[in-house]
């Protein structure tokens, strides 16, 4: 094996991995990292991070306290983020040095002197960057949905496998502490019985939904950076955070947001790879008044053999359970079990049997600063820092890491193949091989969206 190269797996690794022997690879990889396997990392690596925002510097701070990393680049189209960022990081890690800024990716990824590569920008970006950082030679983490239409995913997941790097996917809920001990306790040890039914839900009022004025771009922000290939809208405020999620330009709504965590939880906790078949309806039947043009209710059904996984939103309204407002629930023939970020229960069908409770993991006391931390998810840093772990173990073994490019590819493109159908009113059946939606030629052309010019599309796989 060539230095620097990803380690075979038997058969041999390629794009359409066996899925069994990646889910018993990956388990038992994570498995060793929740016991504290991994000997204390000191090596120093060199870092980037393309996306400053809300997330994309949680995810850094949380890679500074399991690593002994140097930020060495950070780039954002914003110079009042950028600046904050690069302020933040000089205090938080070892050094003291101040992170290079950069306003354009590509001259960041130019120097080719970085080790890894974090990607937090919108969605729309993640494929070009992802792609441009493994050209670099870089390893990366790059947040969930990995990208805006199917065939982006595709590409992304041949330049992984062409370059030989590491991809690790944000899809956390893999290295939540409480998820992997109910997974291990309840499904491994068969507690639930034949599993026939899956149900996952978001009942957040997260759809930002305002009449915010156009008015002048501000100076410190590059808004036809920011807009890269999407179509380029009129600009009525900051995009940040929470605005630019609304619009179907930049992303696939709540579904390609919130869905891609819980089916790709259900996918990990079952060992299941593409669904059969996708169906969805929906639309914008409540909060007309905005500008928003995502769904504010949703159903689709994801269809795996003698198994639906059925996911509900509402971006209004209550709860029906207000324990598991964002939740996968896996129903057995001896029980269910309730699945969330912060909690998951076991309840069995025989009233003898004991239900079991799983508790969230904080970690303020090993981590104080999670708790200063604007913005922090307190209930998600434990997961993303095992996460981290996770992909550093397999930067230095060049084994697969648990959230895999292609596992996050196959969430990612089920949740835009739930918009598709929602779109053309009928079910899609896409085959992996082909890369094509059987039998649909109009499904076809919404596989690939149109770029903005001078933007151009990766390359299809080969």
């Amino acid at each position: 094996m060539t230095p620097g190269s990803i380690a075979p797996v038997s058969p041999p690794f390629n794009i359409n991995l066996n899925r069994r022997r990646f889910i018993q690879t990956a388990s038992a990889a994570l498995a060793a990292t929740c016991l504290g396997a991994y000997a204390k990392d000191e090596k120093v690596r060199r870092v980037g991070l393309i996306g400053a925002g809300w997330y994309g510097k949680s995810d850094l701070c949380r890679l500074i306290q399991v690593s002994p990393v140097e930020v060495v680049s950070i780039c954002d189209v914003d110079k009042n983020m950028l600046k904050g960022a690069t302020d933040l990081i000089a205090e938080r890690q070892k050094s003291k040095k101040s992170p290079r800024s950069y306003t354009d990716y590509r001259e960041m990824l130019r120097e080719k002197d970085l080790d890894l590569v974090l990607i937090g920008t919108p969605d729309h970006w993640h494929a070009l960057q992802m792609i441009s950082a493994v050209e670099a030679g870089a390893d990366v983490y790059v947040q969930k949905p990995i990208s805006v239409d199917i065939a982006e995913g595709e590409s992304m997941v041949a330049a992984a496998r062409k370059h030989n790097r590491i991809v690790q996917v944000g899809t956390q809920r893999k290295s939540t502490p409480h998820l992997v001990d109910a997974k291990k306790q309840i499904i491994d040890a068969g507690l639930l019985g034949k599993i026939a039914h899956v149900e996952m839900c978001c009942y957040f009022h997260m759809r930002a939904n305002g009449n915010p004025p156009v008015e002048a771009v501000p100076d410190f922000l590059d808004y036809e950076m920011w807009t890269g290939p999407a179509p380029l809208r009129p600009y009525d405020g900051i995009p940040h955070k929470r605005w630019w999620r609304t619009f179907t330009e930049y992303g696939n709504g709540i579904v390609g947001d919130m869905c891609v965590h819980m089916l790709d939880t259900a996918r990990w906790m079952l060992g299941l790879g593409w669904p059969k078949r996708v169906t969805s309806n929906g639309g914008i039947w409540v909060q007309k008044e905005g500008k928003s043009n995502i769904s504010d209710t949703q159903t689709a059904t994801f269809e795996f053999d003698e198994l639906n996984a059925v996911w509900t939103h509402r971006s209004w309204g209550n709860p029906p359970d207000p324990d598991y407002p964002w939740a996968v629930i896996i129903n057995g023939e001896k029980g269910m079990l309730k699945a969330s970020t912060m909690r998951a229960d076991f309840i069995p069908v025989d009233k003898s049997q004991k239900p079991i409770h799983f508790e969230c993991l904080f970690e303020r006391e090993q981590y104080p600063e999670d708790v200063t931390e604007k913005d922090n998810e307190l209930n998600a840093a434990p997961a993303t820092r095992q996460h981290m772990r996770d992909f550093l173990n397999a930067v230095d073994k060049r084994t697969m890491p648990i959230a895999d490019i292609e596992q996050g590819h196959i969430s990612t493109a089920s949740c835009i193949l739930a918009n598709m159908a929602m779109k053309l009113g009928r079910p899609l059946s896409y085959d992996p091989k082909t890369r094509k939606v059987v039998g649909d030629d109009q499904a076809n052309q919404l596989l690939r969206r149109p770029y903005r010019k001078p933007w151009e599309r990766p390359a299809d796989p080969a």
